[in-house]
C-alpha cells in the first residue's frame, strides 16, 4: 500500500510531495511537488521539480537565521 500524502495548506491553495514512484510515472524528477490553487471555480495543478540551487540556498538561509526559527518553532504558530 502507498503511503498516503498529507497536503500542506497554503494562503490559497495546497502543496502535495510527489511520490517517487509517481513521479517516475509521470516523467518529473523525483522530489518534485504539485501546487494546487483554486481558481476561477476549478482547481489549477502545477508540478515543480527541485532545484539543486534552490536546495542549497535554502540550507544556507536555515543555517543562517537557525536561531530565529527555533525561536519561532517555540512560540508556535
Amino acid at each position: 500500500m502507498t503511503n498516503v500524502k498529507i497536503p500542506k495548506k497554503t494562503g490559497r491553495g495546497w502543496i502535495i510531495e510527489i511520490d517517487d514512484d509517481f513521479a517516475s510515472e509521470l516523467g518529473v524528477a523525483k522530489g518534485s511537488i504539485a501546487l494546487m490553487n483554486a481558481r476561477n471555480g476549478k482547481i489549477e495543478t502545477e508540478i515543480l521539480s527541485p532545484s539543486p540551487e534552490l536546495e542549497k540556498s535554502i540550507d544556507r538561509l536555515a543555517e543562517k537565521y537557525k536561531d530565529y526559527f527555533a525561536e519561532m518553532k517555540k512560540i508556535g504558530d
